[in-house]
Parts: structure tokens; C-alpha cells; sequence
């Protein structure tokens, strides 16, 4: 079983969390409620600092740090899936929630309310560990080196999302950093952490600090801001990008490449038992989950229930079961561009794609990672309302590798794997192919589609590393910021999917929608703000 240290939050730390743009100092205030305690320990504000990624709240399910109409839309990591899935040619929702259809059609405005909860979401935990730096930093050193490590993740997520944002480390109103400006921090900050943090070691869940941060997080970290710098300065770091992704391969940290009980090395990843089996070994940050202890609606309960419809089952040895939770809310699924990545002949014969379920339709696709319902579903998305048009994903479920289901009848036991080790082979390949190397490239990219039985590239070029990314890492969270490197996001550049800029066939958006509008709200509240171009 997969457990945190027993969460201790005063109600201070969570009323000092609440601004948008606090950048908390200290805990030294009076409350107005006298029965509220401003008493805190370090390994209280310390386990805030983690819980923020996998908890909307501190009673669990149903609760939340921040103000919203429903509690668990607000977690960090179902946000950005909204954020990074939806607005591309993987995802699509035809839910009725304020904001899913602008997200789909790349209309979203300056209150947008999803990208809101994001953006407050991500500073919130930026006041969690500001505070913890600030109160507790002498506590344990490798605890706060794993703090300042969680606050420039949050920081990397709030840069790429929406470019130009308030930074602030003290009790002040926060300045507005470039794009520019957050990088060269965030580089800084993350080589000055990394000595301080726990040597790079591959764990499972049954080992010892499971689930903290270690070297190899400021690896993945450095590595992706350096395959992104091009986008966020103008200058391409391609060699340190690849010098970074390359220690990551060299750790302990590999690939899964074991099955278990039927299920494939990959599938194995997004699984109830993903943390006691070979696949946590491939888990750089795995973001916890545990059924009785660790409850939510906006981490891994929302990956495994937002995709899946009642005619859909994960699971070939139960039949009668779903995805091992109670929750199939038939929201998002595939676009069809992201199936034709798997099977291209379907873009003219769409019965190419079989409506099968998803442990058929990776026979079928010769691929594993081909996670996909065809069963009752179409393969285009003619009506973004339906969730039967647009095929099922099932990649992520609450089965144990032995055929049960967690050990709560609804919520999961399926950590997510937010930095894994095939990030680094991706980025590794596609660094040295920037720079030249399409042999070696063309090696590692193999390698990891030789782990889902994929058959060998001959040949390789970027619209392949491209399609590449989608096929390992579809639905997790990525995705806008892949196609913004590659030049496929916003702008003239041709490349459309289905319901692209609110057309069927797709159409070209404005380029400065690459980067979200900062909340109005804050806007107003900080006057040293100013908002992106084009909002």
C-alpha cells in the first residue's frame, strides 16, 4: 500500500495559500478565527509541499485549497491535461464545464475558468514551499533541496503555460518575470539544487523514500527546459539537453521492459500496482495515489474515469469490470489524428481501425501503447458532444497486475508517473537528431518502441520524433508543448486535426495563443503585471 507521512496542515498554512500571488513569507500572523491554530512543523509543510500535486484538498476527495463551484476540477494534474491534451490533436471533451469547448476549438480568453484553477493551483504550491523555505530550511537540507525542486516544477508549468508571469520568493507583491527571465531562474535554481538532493536511485514503493525527489528529477527538469529553450529565449540547447537526458539513461532509472500477469511492459505504467511492480522503476516523480489514505478527483482518478464510458473494459480477464474504480464519466477521448498515429491507413478506410477493446487494438496495431476502445465508438469526432464519436482511451486503470481491482471500490491506487525515464530517451533522440546525428537518433527511438513491440524505424525524420512523442506519451499531459516545439501548434503552419480552431477539418489559430492570458483577476490585483500579447 502506498502511503504519504501522515499529513499534518495547520489551517494557517492553507488561509496563507490562498492568495493567488502571496508569495508568503512567514507564519507570524495573527488569525481572526482565535481557533485557528498558526502552529506548524517542517514535516507538515513539507508533505503540503507534495500533496499539492496529488490532492485537491486536505480531507480528500471533495475538498480543496482554493475557491471553485466543484472541488475537483481543481487539482494541479487534471488541469493540466486541460491545458496541454486538449487544445491538440490528442484530446477532445464534450463535457458542458465552463471552458472545455474554448479549450477544444483554441478560443480560451483572459477568464478562461480552467486555466484560472491551473494558474491558481500552481501558485498556491509555490506559497506552500515558499513558505516552507522560509520558516523551515533548516530543518533538513535534503528535504528543502526536494521543496525548491517541487516550487520550479510549479514555476517550469506556470512559464510554459502562459509565458511571462509573476514571480516572488518573499512576503511581497510579486514582479513580472519574462519568459526570459523565469528560465535563466529556473536553470540556475535547478544546477544549484541538484547537488543537494538524494543521489539519482530507481525505487519502488516498498523501498525507502519512494516517491521523493532525487537527482534524477533535476536531470529530467534541465533536460526539458533545455529541449524547450529555443521556444522560451530564442536560443536552442540542444547539446544540453542531451547531456542531461543522457544521465538520466545512465541512472538506475530504465525503462520498463517486464510484464506481468498479461499486461504489457507499458500498459504496467498506468496501472493500480504501478508502484510495487518493474514500472516504478521507470517512475522519476511518481505523484502517489492510494484508495484509502490519499483520495482525489483531480490526479490519477481523473485520467482513469474521464476516459472511459460503461462499454468500455481494461481489463480481458473480467469482462464485467471497467477500469477497477466506479468511475467512467465518458468525457475525454481520442481525436482521431491521434488513432491514425497507430493506423494510418484508416485516414482513408476508417473500418482499418477496429472497434475492438483496447487489449485487441494493440494486436491489431502491432503496438502496445495502442491503448484505444473502438467498441460502439466511431473513429472521427463529428460531434465533440458525444462521447461515442472519437475512439475510448484505456491507458490508465486501477487493475493490479494479478487481474483485482485497488482496494477502494472508488478511488485509485495509480500513482502518476509525472517525470518517467522515457522522457529522457525522447529527448536524448531528439537532441542529437537536432544536432545532426540521425543514426544515433534513429537508435534510441527504437529502443523505446521495441519496449511496446513496435516494429523498427528505417528511417527518421522530425515529423517522425514528433508522432513518436504523441504515441508514448498521448494523454499525459504534454502534448502543447511538444507541438509548439515542433512548430505545429498555433500559427500558419498547415498542420491541423480534427476541431482545430473550432472547424471540423481544422483550420490554423493565432500564434500568440501558444501562450495563455494571464487571469484577469490577477491583472487587476497586481499592477506590475502585464497581460500576453493578443488577449
Amino acid at each position: 500500500m502506498k502511503t504519504y507521512i501522515k499529513l499534518f496542515i495547520p489551517a494557517a498554512t492553507l488561509l496563507l495559500g490562498m492568495g493567488m500571488t502571496s508569495c508568503v513569507k512567514d507564519l507570524d500572523v495573527t488569525p481572526l478565527d482565535p481557533n485557528i491554530s498558526t502552529e506548524y512543523t517542517p514535516i507538515g509543510l513539507y508533505n503540503k509541499c507534495y500533496a499539492n500535486f496529488a490532492m485537491e484538498g486536505n480531507a480528500g476527495g471533495g475538498s480543496t485549497d482554493i475557491v471553485a463551484i466543484d472541488a475537483g476540477t481543481t487539482g494541479l494534474l487534471r488541469q493540466m491535461f486541460n491545458a496541454n491534451e486538449l487544445p491538440t490533436d490528442e484530446a477532445i471533451c464534450g463535457w458542458g464545464d465552463p471552458g472545455i469547448a474554448t479549450f477544444v476549438n483554441n478560443g480560451y480568453g483572459a477568464d478562461h475558468p480552467m486555466l484560472e484553477m491551473y494558474y491558481n493551483r500552481l501558485y498556491v504550491g509555490i506559497d506552500y514551499c515558499n513558505q516552507y523555505v522560509n520558516v523551515a530550511s533548516d530543518y533538513d537540507a535534503t528535504m528543502t533541496a526536494e521543496v525548491r525542486m517541487l516550487r520550479a516544477i510549479e514555476y517550469y508549468l506556470l512559464m510554459d503555460a502562459f509565458g511571462n508571469i509573476p514571480f516572488g520568493l518573499e512576503l511581497a507583491k510579486p514582479e513580472r518575470y519574462t519568459r526570459a527571465q523565469m528560465y535563466e531562474w529556473l536553470v540556475n535554481e535547478v544546477l544549484a539544487i541538484e547537488p543537494q538532493l538524494m543521489d539519482a536511485k530507481a525505487k519502488k514503493s516498498t523501498d525507502a523514500n519512494y516517491g521523493r525527489l532525487d537527482k534524477a528529477a533535476a536531470w529530467m527538469l534541465l533536460a526539458r527546459l533545455y529541449l524547450n529553450a529555443e521556444v522560451y529565449t530564442g536560443e536552442a540547447k540542444w547539446a544540453e539537453a542531451a547531456t542531461y537526458a543522457k544521465k538520466v539513461i545512465d541512472s538506475s532509472y530504465k525503462l520498463n521492459t517486464t510484464s506481468v500477469g498479461g499486461w504489457s511492459a507499458y500498459q504496467m505504467l498506468f496501472m493500480g500496482d504501478n508502484g510495487e511492480t518493474d514500472a516504478a522503476l521507470e517512475a522519476i516523480f511518481p505523484v502517489k495515489a492510494d484508495g484509502l489514505t490519499t483520495t482525489q478527483y483531480g490526479a490519477s482518478f481523473f485520467f482513469i474515469a474521464s476516459t472511459y464510458g460503461g462499454e468500455m473494459h481494461a481489463n480481458p480477464a473480467d469482462p464485467d469490470a471497467t477500469n477497477g474504480t466506479s468511475g467512467a464519466w465518458s468525457g475525454n477521448r481520442a481525436r482521431a489524428d491521434l488513432v491514425l498515429k497507430f493506423f494510418p491507413q484508416a485516414a482513408l478506410d476508417e473500418t482499418k481501425a477496429p472497434n475492438v477493446q483496447s487489449y485487441d487494438m494493440t494486436v491489431a496495431a502491432n503496438d502496445d501503447r495502442a491503448l484505444f476502445c473502438g467498441v460502439d465508438h466511431t473513429l472521427n469526432a463529428t460531434d465533440p458532444s458525444d462521447f461515442k464519436t472519437g475512439f475510448g482511451v484505456a491507458k490508465f486503470n486501477n487493475f493490479k497486475t494479478d487481474g483485482t481491482a485497488g482496494h477502494d471500490a472508488t478511488y485509485p491506487d495509480t500513482d502518476f508517473f509525472l517525470f518517467r525515464a522515457a522522457e529522457a530517451y525522447l529527448t536524448y533522440a531528439e537532441a542529437l537528431f537536432r544536432q545532426g546525428q540521425s543514426a544515433e537518433a534513429l537508435a534510441v527511438v527504437n529502443q523505446v518502441r521495441a519496449r511496446a513491440h513496435a516494429s523498427a524505424l528505417s528511417s527518421l525524420t522530425l515529423k517522425d520524433i514528433c508522432d513518436e512523442w504523441s504515441r508514448e506519451f498521448y494523454f499525459e499531459g504534454r502534448r502543447r508543448t511538444d507541438l509548439i516545439r515542433f512548430g505545429y501548434f498555433g500559427g500558419r503552419n498547415g498542420y491541423n486535426w480534427q476541431w482545430k480552431g473550432g472547424v471540423y477539418t481544422g483550420t490554423n489559430f493565432e500564434e500568440w495563443r501558444n501562450i495563455y492570458a494571464i487571469p484577469t483577476k490577477d491583472l487587476t490585483a497586481n499592477k506590475n503585471l502585464q497581460q500576453n500579447t493578443g488577449y
